[in-house]
């Protein structure tokens, strides 16, 4: 056990060195361009429409579209892109773009290029709002150029509105949109002879404000699952209540038969948060037999249509979208409260990733940087490589927000929200965010781009005191953690540790030596200033903290090695007694548990803490304790790396588990199943446990090797292939 212990303790403290690649930039040829006379009204919806002649269709067209917020490709009435585009805010100002291959809808002769824009226009934690309900189309192909001009046509089309239901709250640029099936020109979009209106071509190239620099789109276009029935529906009153197999983002689809103008509500189980109104939706039916399907996704665990009683519903179905990634990674054990908590945790995580990480898809839909700590963490081990690319997305984020005076917030993108939350931007900056990404997925290739933010913000924005003890900062909003009994003064310095952890490995990965010598020089000093002041013979705690002791703070201790092996007893002792860590941080005290060699302890903890956000009818997890907040956060998740790389023991060595161990800590556990899904491909883990008697097979990736236990105490080496050993 003390080997594993300290194979693990020197994985999580390692350091590695690895390549940068480039990115090239692109030209444009396109002009933006919008409706003539357009007001910029929040809910916008503008439809484009280009007829094209080709003579010949090259093997590849290349199409770059860009729009304020969300757009709907059509070519030759094919439905190309379903709400294409990302929110505004790459960085603040400017807009990311779609590239689209269109060749293989395109044909000889007359063409039609459709386009509808779906402009949000309101502030939110997630956007930032050009003013402008505009679109930007530049395809170009040998022989074949599509570009947005003022040869294109387009209208504004008042078929969509706002819903009558309650708007959403300030948080969410969406709206809950309303749609009139009466009146839509259910043509414009396969049929070129009606024309549209006039377009207004901006003045504005490329790169220039209020769209600024454009970014290609670093993550997949999403997930589409098709339109799929219901698991079950039923009627209750007024309303037909239709369950979901899961906690998803759908759009409802319906068939009806209905005189005009009645008035259809949509909206899941999660019309609001504890008051919080999110997204909901209405359809204003037409006269006759009609099909209709919401342009916008909600999320929750049933979808419930509001009908009118003269309106004779014919079929009702729901169509999936997500992130696009794969539920790849697994994990079955002997205890079954673990394997539920391991599902729904994978489930939450699924309904968090979008546009970026969230914190919850239906109150908030932002990109709160705590959240995302944890998030990323666990995409590693329980989703495919895909998912990686959400994580870079949102580090690139972070540090272009910085502030002017070095500071950094979450969530961004956002245009009503700039607070720093001093001691989650650490974590995120550190050793559990910026440097898990990297090691993780083998990626360095944002490191150069990020580090002086990272090292402003460390160096310049925070201030030492005369110990070398980081100064406490309350920033834009003094929140540490949620909860009770926190001692906020002595989880500070240890934070601040695992950061500069990160600057010092990406340090000598840019070959800054004299900034790599400086943070090691630096670490000694907070440890050693640390355990002199904060530590008081029992525990660790601020001096003066008129209250009991905080297991975060004595979590991050052992975490990041700023406690010696000496403490370990007593800081047990006050895990017996201590339970204060939010769902937010509770991953710290388990692993914590893990590095001082208590695997059951940790265990215990689990099932002391996990019944306590998780409900027999949801398939997701809660926010906190005791089942408040929201269903659906998957900070909470975190237990999927206990799981996967604590009880399982697989952890990357090296960046991208190119080498990796096997070292379980089962505790309690007799048997465990798992996978993880690495950039270097699957691993598979199967260990029974019997007595003293430990039995591992395990299956290691072409190109890879493992380390694995080997009998009295000792460690054996695998290369590719499957293996069995017993120890």
């Amino acid at each position: 056990m003390r080997r594993i212990v300290a194979l693990f303790a020197a994985m999580l403290l390692g350091t590695a060195v690895f390549a940068v690649p480039d990115c090239k930039e692109q030209s444009w040829k396109a002009s933006w361009v919008t409706k003539e006379h357009q007001s910029g009204v929040p809910n916008t919806w503008v439809g484009f429409r280009k007829s094209v002649n080709i003579e010949s269709v090259p093997q590849s067209v290349t199409a770059r579209i860009c729009a304020d917020t969300r757009y709907w490709l059509w070519i030759n009435g094919e439905l190309v892109v379903r709400e294409g585009g990302l929110k505004r805010g790459p960085a603040p100002g400017d807009s990311y773009y779609d590239k689209v291959e269109i060749a293989p809808y395109l044909h000889e002769g007359e063409n039609l290029v459709a386009v509808m824009v779906w402009y949000m226009g309101q502030t939110g934690f997630s956007h930032l709002s050009s003013g402008i309900p505009a679109l930007l189309f530049d395809a170009q192909g040998a022989g074949v150029e599509i570009l947005s001009d003022e040869t294109w046509q387009c209208d504004v089309f008042r078929d969509f509105s706002e819903a009558s239901t309650v708007k959403p709250n300030y948080r969410l640029p969406e709206s809950s949109v309303r749609f009139d099936a009466r009146n839509y020109r259910s043509s414009w979009n396969t049929d070129p002879s009606g024309f549209l209106g006039k377009i207004l071509k901006l003045g504005f190239a490329p790169g220039q404000a209020p769209f600024g620099r454009l970014v290609e789109r670093p993550i997949p276009q999403w997930k589409d699952y098709g339109l799929q029935d219901y698991l079950e529906t039923r009627q209750s009153g007024d309303t037909l209540i239709c369950k979901l197999p899961y906690n998803c983002h759908v759009a409802p689809y319906l068939k009806v038969e209905a005189p005009a103008g009645r008035v259809i509500g949509l909206q899941t189980d999660h019309p609001d948060v504890a008051g919080v109104p999110c997204v909901t939706g209405e359809y204003v039916t037409k006269d006759g037999v009609q099909e209709y399907e919401h342009w916008c996704w909600m999320n929750g665990e049933y979808v419930n249509y509001i009908l009118p009683a003269d309106v004779k519903v014919l079929d009702v179905k729901y169509r999936e979208t997500s992130y696009d990634t794969e539920f790849t990674g697994s994990f079955h054990c002997d205890d079954e409260l673990l394997n539920e908590y391991w599902k729904k945790a994978q489930r939450t995580l699924m309904v968090c990733m979008r546009d970026t990480y969230y914190d919850c898809p239906d109150r908030e839909r932002a990109q709160w940087w705590g959240d995302e700590v944890n998030e990323l963490g666990e995409a590693f081990y329980a989703l495919s490589p895909s998912s990686h690319r959400l994580a870079l997305k949102g580090i690139y984020e972070l540090i272009a927000w910085q502030q002017a005076d070095g500071a950094l917030f979450s969530p961004v993108p956002a245009s009503n929200w700039a607070k720093e939350l001093p001691q989650q931007m650490l974590a995120s900056v550190g050793w559990y965010g910026f440097r898990e990404y990297a090691f993780s997925a083998d990626d360095y290739s944002f490191v150069s781009d990020v580090y002086d933010g990272m090292h402003r913000y460390l160096h310049e924005t925070w201030k030492l005191d005369a110990d070398g003890l980081p100064i406490y900062r309350t920033g834009g909003w003094d929140w540490p953690d949620a909860g009770a009994h926190q001692d906020k003064y002595a989880q500070l310095p240890c934070l601040y540790y695992q950061a500069l952890m990160a600057e010092k490995e990406f340090a000598e990965y840019l070959g800054k030596t004299d900034d790599a010598a400086e943070d090691a020089a630096l670490m000694e000093r907070v440890a050693d200033s640390f355990n002199r002041i904060y530590w008081n013979g029992s525990c660790y705690i601020t001096p003066g903290h008129d209250d009991v002791p905080d297991d975060r703070v004595q979590a991050l201790a052992v975490i990041t090695g700023v406690a010696s092996a000496d403490k370990y007893p007593a800081i047990l002792k006050v895990y017996e007694t201590e339970y204060h860590a939010t769902t937010y941080m509770f991953k710290y005290v388990l692993e914590s548990l893990f590095m001082m060699g208590h695997p059951e302890l940790a265990l215990e903890r689990m099932h002391k803490m996990y019944p306590t956000i998780m409900k027999d009818d949801c398939t997701t997890l809660y926010e906190h304790w005791d089942f408040d907040g929201t269903c659906n956060h998957a900070w909470t998740g975190s237990g999927i790396i206990i799981a996967g790389r604590f009880f399982a023991g697989i952890a990357p060595l090296e960046p991208g588990f190119k080498s990796f161990c096997v070292m379980p800590q089962m505790g309690t556990l007799k048997e465990i199943d798992t996978t993880v899904d690495t950039v270097s491909g699957l691993i598979t883990v199967s260990i029974r446990k019997k007595g003293r008697r430990t039995q591992i097979t395990v299956t290691v990736p072409e190109g890879t090797t493992a380390v694995v236990p080997a009998p009295r105490g000792a460690t054996q080496t695998l290369s590719a292939g499957t293996h069995t050993v017993v120890y």
